[in-house]
């Protein structure tokens, strides 16, 4: 299987790049519109910030490019969240490919911690994304930011309120938490992702 990471420096790739090596595939690391246009699988990861992240896809005509690939594609982290419409972190538009904000986590406790790091459970599944997986396992989390609970969310996670942990659009996925770094259930949700047909 062809399997793409786009490359546009963000802090995961590698991370990304040792899951799938895990599951037998290795994927091609590339920021080339022929390779991404005719890859399997395309993985959108992403650590960092929005701002920034979107200025330099921009310059570099991925911004399009990522909104018209046909197959599927999974983003990751600030992936997830550049692919909504705004973002409230450099008050940012995004890809528009999800029709959903992007906010800032509110602390309402003295004990509420902002970034929410850890693990948290994921709850209301709804996509082939988590075939095999029960309600309630356990992911691991990164993010300051959360795209609120909406029309397109497949997996729903509380922290302080309930928000969107994974989204599906046509052949849009993609998972708030880290599956590279959430060990055998984020190697399930990678597989399922690799099995999903255009």
């Amino acid at each position: 299987m062809n399997v793409a990471i786009i490359d546009y420096n963000a802090g995961n790739i590698y991370s990304v790049t040792y899951a799938l090596k895990r599951l037998g595939i290795h994927p091609l690391v590339t920021a080339d519109k022929e390779a991404l246009q005719t890859a399997d699988k395309v993985i959108f990861p992403g650590v960092g910030e929005a701002k920034t992240t979107m200025e330099y896809l921009q310059s570099h005509k991925l911004d399009k490019l990522i909104v018209d690939l046909k197959q599927p594609l999974l983003g990751i982290c600030l992936g997830l969240q550049l692919m909504c419409r705004h973002s409230e972190e450099g008050n940012v538009d995004c890809l528009g490919i999800f029709d959903a904000p992007v906010v800032r986590i509110q602390p309402e406790r003295h004990e509420d911690k902002v970034p929410h790091i850890g693990w948290n459970t994921l709850t209301e599944l709804k996509s082939p994304l988590y075939k095999g997986i029960q309600e309630n396992e356990f992911v691991f989390f990164v993010h300051s930011y959360y795209v609120p609970v909406n029309a397109h969310t497949i997996a729903t996670t509380n922290y302080i309120q309930d928000f969107s942990s994974s989204l599906h659009k046509d052949n849009f996925y993609a998972t708030q938490f880290h599956p590279e770094k959430s060990g055998q259930i984020g190697e399930t949700i990678l597989r399922n992702f690799l099995d999903i047909l255009k």
